[in-house]
């Protein structure tokens, strides 16, 4: 397993994350649970994520009773804060009350200490960058966070928030969770250049595009037991499963076949051929599939097999004007 820092910061996680969306506490109960960490660990995957709306907080219960099997300081544990916990009018957002609430409920659902890496899970617009930093810097300061990250956030968010709390003295964010994948590359026009400038990580989740990627749903096909097939976790994925984009996944699944790998391996590394980005997260929910994401570390894609993927995906920011492609890794030499 190859490790990467966090952007600027000296702790170092496994380019292969596992999460918890849409499995802990829905489709992987305790038993299932305790297995799948219990397998990346043994895989060299140490970087585990997850928030605390995921299946209403069930999702960190279910991960803090497992990690207490587990050397903890071996494990970084990153969870997230913003979404709704509850029917008032201060149970969901950025305010200082909200994120040092969430914070202490997080921390008694996963049963630890010290959370890693405490996200905001989107932006917040009505509470302000200065009472956000703040906060976050006051759960540093208590030693109940050490580093914490944003998720969503536009680039002029990030860069604004960075630069806020350098000049006020306090804790920076130190990562980014954008989604991220061969159909949407939105985070390439200026995302990363500006996390990779101000020494963000940038951790991606959805790196499948909810399993598409993995050719499974091959001609429109659901398989019992995968998330097209059961009806709530789809919604997320619908949108994504018109004809051309399973034939497109198809294409992929062929190509990598020719190079030894599984589609999934394929779009994983081509989400990791970035050294900009740290880390990619996965929602495995069997062992076989978990081992089989654990395999993109390391690999390493020719020019020729990234241009292969550009032609089957044609997906790249291009510029509306010109129509040539943009954004990190396709920067203009000139006008």
């Amino acid at each position: 397993m190859e490790y990467r820092r966090l952007g600027s910061a000296g702790v170092k996680v496994s380019v292969v994350g596992f999460g918890t969306w849409l499995t802990f506490g829905k489709q992987v109960q305790l038993k299932a649970a305790d297995a799948l960490v219990g397998r990346a660990l043994d895989l060299g995957i140490q970087f585990l994520d997850t928030a605390d709306v995921y299946a209403d907080g069930a999702a960190e219960e279910i991960l803090g009773r497992v990690l207490g099997r587990h050397r903890r300081s071996s494990i970084v544990l990153a969870t997230k804060v913003y979404g709704g916990m509850g029917s008032g009018p201060n149970d969901r957002g950025l305010s200082r009350k909200h994120v040092i609430e969430a914070c202490e409920a997080s921390l008694r659902r996963l049963r630890t200490e010290v959370i890693d890496l405490y996200q905001c899970h989107r932006h917040d617009p009505e509470s302000t960058l200065d009472e956000v930093i703040a906060a976050m810097h006051h759960l540093v300061r208590q030693g109940k966070v050490l580093y914490w990250g944003v998720s969503q956030w536009t680039a002029v968010q990030i860069a604004e928030s960075v630069h806020l709390a350098r000049a006020r003295g306090l804790t920076a964010p130190s990562s980014n969770q954008p989604i991220y994948n061969l159909f949407n590359r939105s985070l390439e026009t200026d995302v990363l250049r500006t996390c990779e400038n101000l020494g963000l990580g940038v951790v991606c989740y959805s790196p499948l595009a909810q399993g598409i990627l993995t050719g499974k749903y091959s001609g429109g096909k659901r398989p019992a037991g995968t998330r097209a097939a059961d009806k709530e976790a789809s919604v997320f994925m619908e949108k994504r499963m018109a004809p051309e984009n399973l034939v497109r996944a198809d294409r992929l699944r062929t190509l990598a076949r020719g190079l030894g790998l599984t589609a999934a391996q394929l779009a994983l590394a081509w989400c990791l051929r970035f050294k900009a980005v740290t880390s990619v997260i996965v929602g495995a929910r069997t062992l076989a599939q978990l081992k089989e994401d654990a395999g993109a570390s390391g690999v390493a894609l020719s020019p020729e097999t990234e241009a292969q993927i550009e032609e089957i995906f044609d997906s790249a920011p291009r510029d509306q004007y010109t129509g040539q492609r943009i954004g990190y890794g396709h920067e203009p030499t000139g006008w």
